[in-house]
């Protein structure tokens, strides 16, 4: 069987792969449990595409990547084609403009990623027993795409570390970025986890808690069925106005959200302010194996400290009590530094057609990389915790 050959297909709708097919390699895990994260499940993706937030008009045009030895599906991608480079998070504007003034058209162009989505993860779903061979048959198959097609490039976002290693032993670049996560040091509760920090600090936390948690109405933590239809109305308007101050328009579609309540709330935390019987903020989180994922917030009223406290704090209380590992609290953001979420690399893979262009970025990264990393060392001596705690995250 693993010796027969290789069938690669590239299909417009997730909807013409099965859901058992496709979860077999994207979260094999979850046949004991949650999986790892539920962003390359068939059932999220199936609920941006069905929901209209990728698509046609979108500028993501899926393509999905299915990987077949036989008559077994071995490995699987969310492979889209782009036409721009917005709601990726691992930025390459400079590189289309550089490629765009020296004659050449950069897009559309093939990216493996989740829409709108910072969170790393594998990317390169391959069935238990197959992970050399499917990547390689993916990465494969997808350079043959763009090539055959003369698009410029192919890019892999916020895949794991041990992908950008193997992607870059195969020929692919690989970049680090930087975001901020919280990592559970096997805290008892919150308290265990404020005698980390330095004094300063833990005062400081104390006091934003205390501020935001006085707002003059209550925070509610909901999960699976806790989460109603009425929640989603609100949490809508949340997001439209998040939305439209930081990209100019929501990704998401109101019908996602229809969808979350159908497919996806097993799979959210949504932490909502409640003042006078209704929202008025919230944040909405992801729900993985070992790790919370924080990812929209917005609000109606202003009110001291609330972001901190929905955002950060009621994340760091989830993990603690449910024994999760770690709190991922999406992209960007140095102010969360100062509430214990310390700064890691994530990291990306990108091929280009083109050998010069590819020989320039290369150069560009290897430069970039000295600077994160460096941006990372000083930042982590910056953090909030006690010297001994700061050495042992150092």
């Amino acid at each position: 069987m693993k010796d027969a050959p290789i069938e690669i297909t590239a299909h417009p709708t997730i909807n013409a792969i099965d859901a058992s097919d496709w979860d077999a390699c994207a979260c094999p895990e979850a046949v004991d449990g949650r999986p790892d994260d539920p962003f390359t499940t068939h059932r999220f993706l199936r609920a941006l595409e069905d929901s209209g937030s990728v698509g046609p008009s979108t500028g993501w045009q899926p393509r999905y990547l299915t990987a077949k030895q036989g008559d077994m599906m071995i490995a699987v991608a969310p492979l889209y084609a782009k036409g721009h480079s917005q709601g990726e998070y691992i930025f390459d504007h400079n590189w289309a403009h550089a490629y765009e003034n020296a004659g050449g058209r950069y897009y559309p162009k093939l990216q493996i990623a989740v829409p709108f989505t910072p969170a790393t993860g594998r990317r390169f779903l391959t069935k238990p027993g197959y992970e050399a061979t499917g990547m390689s048959a993916l990465i494969q198959g997808a350079v043959q795409i763009a090539a055959d097609n003369e698009l410029s490039s192919v890019h892999a976002t916020f895949c794991t570390e041990a992908e950008a290693i193997t992607g870059a032993e195969m020929g692919l670049l690989a970049r680090i970025g930087q975001q901020f996560h919280w990592v559970n040091d096997g805290y008892a509760d919150f308290d265990a986890f404020l005698a980390s920090l330095s004094s300063r600090k833990r005062k400081n936390m104390r006091k934003e808690r205390e501020t935001a948690n006085d707002f003059g109405g209550e925070i509610v933590s909901l999960t699976g069925d806790q989460i109603k239809p009425e929640h989603w109305d609100a949490f809508w308007v949340f997001y439209q106005d998040t939305g439209n101050r930081k990209w100019g328009t929501p990704y998401l579609t109101r019908r996602f959200f229809d969808y979350a309540q159908d497919t996806l709330r097993d799979d959210m935390l949504m932490v909502l302010a409640m003042r006078d019987g209704r929202p008025v903020a919230g944040a909405l989180n992801f729900i993985g194996r070992d790790t919370l994922y924080g990812r929209y917030w917005g609000c109606i009223e202003h009110h001291d400290c609330l972001h901190f406290e929905v955002c950060y704090y009621r994340a760091i209380d989830y993990a603690i009590q449910h024994g999760l590992g770690k709190v991922e609290a999406g992209a960007q953001g140095e102010h969360k530094l100062a509430r214990g979420y310390l700064p890691v690399a994530t990291h990306s893979l990108h091929w280009f057609g083109d050998p010069g262009f590819k020989d320039a970025v290369a150069r560009y990264l290897e430069a970039e990389r000295d600077a994160i990393d460096h941006e990372i060392e000083v930042l982590t001596s910056y953090g909030p915790f006690r010297k001994s705690n700061q050495e042992e995250h150092q």
